[in-house]
């Protein structure tokens, strides 16, 4: 039985289950039904309100206009109990009889000024979240915080029906993707340029979340792109020095509900999603949650797929007032075939000037279906809180996460030699990645004389294990851009004899190109503190401060490689608000850096290994100011901001060698980003941003492709990037329920090679527009969206690639809430 028939049965038999339990549900004989209406002290609809009947199993969430409901409610007296965050919660006896409809009008009281630190509503329904503990390691709003930061919220990711964790990421200004998922043992995630330096989305709920494959956007509650340096409270290890990519998961709550749905689209798509959320007690005090998706889809291209199972339980834990539990899990079953992209020569004069002279056939692969790579992923995380004392709260979490490649991995790599040839070069590898991680937090919220203190100190321990074993890499054969295949070895001239794109054929040549194998250990002691000071209330200080030890063992073998350093990371921010918690003016120095393992050397002529070579950690330092804004009645958020980052002590390719590296390069990135969410009118919402990133080497050598000095760097993107996504739903009428979505992206020109070594080569700059009709209820929503639309022929890129993007592609969705 192959991998792919193994995993539809195993979601098959899920689904059953899934249905089987709702239908049990179902046939209860529930004959009274609750409706109801709750409006904020202002007299505004109250969206996303907790509403529960107490010492039963019915909870539910309020919808945009305020409104919710129970359906099929067993005949009885409840006390319905309504609470949200800033509110007191509110309390109230009802009767429900068999066949008939209780009315509710309920109101919530501010309890006190928290109330403007939970979210911002638009009259549609899209909440734009304005609070994340995750950001600064304790509560804490964006108005009061130095540091920038944007979301990408699971409503919105619902929206624009996205099925891939890359696609989210284009609401985010700054943000490009330069390299799909490869799924490669180590860093077979996709990679991303932000703020001009490259980055993974390798952190969920603020701890360590590798993958070598892709993430499944099914247990997203939210994305948040954390910008700038964020070593002082992130470390070294999983961090970029243009920011992180937090992914914050879905979380059980009080009540039952849930959603399933399905989406098929273009190139042979096929997802569908479940949802379910229970509590285990009569008390909600155990709540539990499981989110699952399967998906399969082709490539656009002549060959290619992706086949993926995914499924995420959760449970929660209240011992009492004072101790709490959560463990999160996820498992990702996953399948493909290697995105085709093609690397450009580096070492020599480029054989292309333009994409013209390329003329690359996109619709090819280069590539078959027989030659698949697995990426089988777990991640665990398990947090006890307990409240110390009404001022303070200990936080312990661990992480465990396991990552594997198992299977085919190619690249198209320019032969350099005059015939503009590429050649396509595989390694078939059997790889690892485990790591593990403790944290001990401690947050308060105190007040020194008139000063309010909010302290997090922490302490971390991670953990990383690689163990590779593989073939070495053999030359396949030799393709064009249009597609023609030839056999002569670019290293020897000899005409080989033909080989092909299958397991059997790609085995033979493997046979003859050796064998790697080898175990590598690194670990990191980390403590810090962070303290956010009200000088005034309307005036902040931030200060913040990290050390980590790093050790690492390299290979296992052998004590050679084995090295030690320590770092210290500070972070400073002000913000003072002008307006009480709607205009904040801020300032943050922030650092990030990261602990450089040691080496091996070579000699230049032999290849053959002559010792070990340390490195000092990789410094970067950030300026950064700007403004945020939370006006119009909480209908516009907005982020103004300008920034500053230089990078020293790179260490890249050394000048003139294949085998060797050096460090002693700086790197410069200064930019502008622009970030607003706006609900002007009622059924209206906006989102949109632009961001301009000027990157450069301010040292380096005279004739380095990797680090040329004025030149940008081939990993920094796009120097302007904008998104924009709007949104209208009718609310009355003939249309009421029905909407309309539309928007898309634009990137600027993308260097991906400039230097006297190669020559420049540029990817143009594209246009992209997407667009969405849909009907949305309470219960159920149907939707057609189009991606796209115009059929655009555009490329992302890094690292000198041309990575062909998708056509014109349609999807058409269903789901239904219970």
């Amino acid at each position: 039985m192959n991998y792919s028939n193994q995993i539809t049965k195993q979601f098959l038999y899920t689904i059953c289950l899934f249905f089987i339990f709702i239908g049990a549900v179902n046939a209860q004989q529930n004959n009274g039904k609750i409706k109801g209406t709750i409006t904020t002290s202002d007299g505004e609809p109250a969206l996303g309100v907790n509403i529960i009947l107490k010492n039963s199993k019915y909870g539910t969430v309020s919808n945009e206009d305020g409104s919710f409901e129970f359906n099929k409610v067993k005949p009885n007296t409840y006390t319905v109990q309504v609470s949200l965050t800033g509110y007191e919660t509110l309390e109230q006896e009802v009767t429900v009889a068999s066949n008939e409809t209780t009315a509710l009008s309920l109101q919530l009281k501010v309890s006190n000024k928290q109330l403007k630190e939970v979210i911002i509503t638009n009259s549609r329904g899209k909440a734009f979240p304005k609070q994340s503990t995750y950001v600064s390691k304790m509560p804490l709003k964006n108005i009061e915080n130095p540091q920038v930061y944007n979301v990408v919220s699971s409503e919105l990711m619902k929206e624009q029906a996205i099925t891939t964790y890359d696609d989210a990421l284009k609401n985010v200004p700054g943000i490009q993707k330069l390299w799909e998922s490869t799924g490669r043992g180590g860093d077979g995630g996709s990679y991303y340029t932000l703020r001009g330096f490259e980055v993974q989305a390798n952190i969920v709920n603020g701890l360590p979340g590798l993958t070598n494959g892709s993430l499944d956007p099914a247990n997203v509650e939210r994305i948040e792109v954390i910008k700038g340096p964020s070593g002082t409270l992130f470390g070294s290890s999983l961090v970029s020095y243009g920011g992180l990519i937090n992914t914050v998961t879905k979380k059980p709550y009080e009540g039952f509900g849930g959603e399933f749905s399905y989406t098929a689209g273009s190139f042979g798509l096929n997802r569908v999603t479940a949802d379910v959320n229970t509590p285990l007690d009569d008390n909600n005090d155990i709540l539990f949650r499981v989110n699952a998706s399967y998906q399969t889809e082709n490539s656009f291209q002549d060959a290619g797929f992706r086949t993926a199972l995914f499924f995420a339980p959760s449970l929660s834990y209240k011992v009492n007032d004072k101790l709490s539990f959560l463990i999160n899990t996820e498992f990702m079953q996953e399948e493909k075939t290697t995105p085709p992209m093609l690397f450009l020569g580096r070492e020599s004069q480029l054989q292309y000037a333009n994409l013209d002279e390329l003329n690359y056939n996109t619709h090819l692969s280069f590539y078959s279906n027989d030659l698949t790579m697995k990426n089988p992923r777990f991640n665990l995380q398990a947090q006890m809180n307990y409240k110390i004392s009404d001022q303070w709260t200990s936080q312990t979490t661990f992480s465990r996460g396991s990552s594997k490649s198992d299977g085919y991995y190619s690249y198209i790599y320019d032969n350099q030699n005059g015939t503009k040839e590429f050649g396509l070069s595989l390694t078939k590898e059997q790889s690892q990645t485990t790591t593990t991680d403790i944290q001990q937090n401690f947050v308060g919220d105190f007040k020194i004389g008139n000063m309010r203190n909010r302290l997090v100190a922490g302490l971390d321990y991670y953990a990383k294990e690689v163990m590779f074993g593989g073939s070495g890499y053999a030359w396949l054969y030799n393709v064009t851009a249009q597609g023609a295949v030839s056999y002569i070895d670019p290293e020897t001239g000899i005409e080989a004899s033909p080989r092909y794109p299958t397991r059997s054929s790609v085995d033979n040549v493997l046979a003859a190109s050796g064998v790697t194998n080898y175990t590598s250990k690194e670990a990191t002691y980390s403590a810090y503190a962070s303290d956010v000071i009200n000088i005034t209330p309307s005036l902040l200080a931030m200060a913040s401060l990290r050390v980590d030890y790093f050790d690492t063992e390299a290979d296992v073998t052998t004590d050679k490689d084995d090295y030690d350093q320590t770092a210290l990371s500070p972070k400073f921010g002000l913000l003072y608000q002008p307006i009480q918690d709607k205009l904040a003016v801020f300032a943050n120095y922030m650092n990030g850096f990261r602990n450089i393992s040691p080496a091996v050397t070579y000699d230049e002529v032999t290849e053959e290994p002559t010792g070990t070579k340390t490195f000092k950690p990789e410094h970067a330092n950030q300026l950064e100011f700007g403004v945020k804004a939370n006006l119009l009645a909480d209908k516009l958020n907005a982020t103004v901001s300008y920034y500053d980052i230089e990078v020293e002590n790179l260490v890249t390719a050394a000048l003139g060698s294949v085998v060797n590296t050096t460090q002693g390069g700086t790197a410069r990135s200064k930019g502008f980003e622009f970030d607003l969410n706006a609900a002007p009118v009622k059924g209206l919402s906006i989102i949109a941003g632009y961001s301009y990133n000027d990157s450069k080497i301010v040292k380096g050598d005279a004739a380095n492709s990797w680090l040329e000095t004025g030149k940008r760097p081939f990993w920094a993107g796009p120097k302007n990037l904008v998104n924009l996504w709007a949104a209208y739903k009718f609310d009355e009428g003939f249309l009421e329920n029905f909407g309309i979505g539309f928007g898309g992206n634009y990137a600027s020109d993308n260097i991906i090679l400039d230097s006297q070594v190669t020559g420049k080569f540029v990817l143009p700059e594209y246009t992209v527009i997407n667009g969405s009709i849909f009907y949305s209820s309470a219960k159920f929503r149907a939707a057609l969206n189009i991606n796209n639309m115009a059929n655009k022929d555009y490329f992302n890129g890094g690292w000198s690639t041309v990575n062909p993007q998708k056509p014109r592609n349609a999807l058409l969705s269903f789901s239904y809430k219970f």
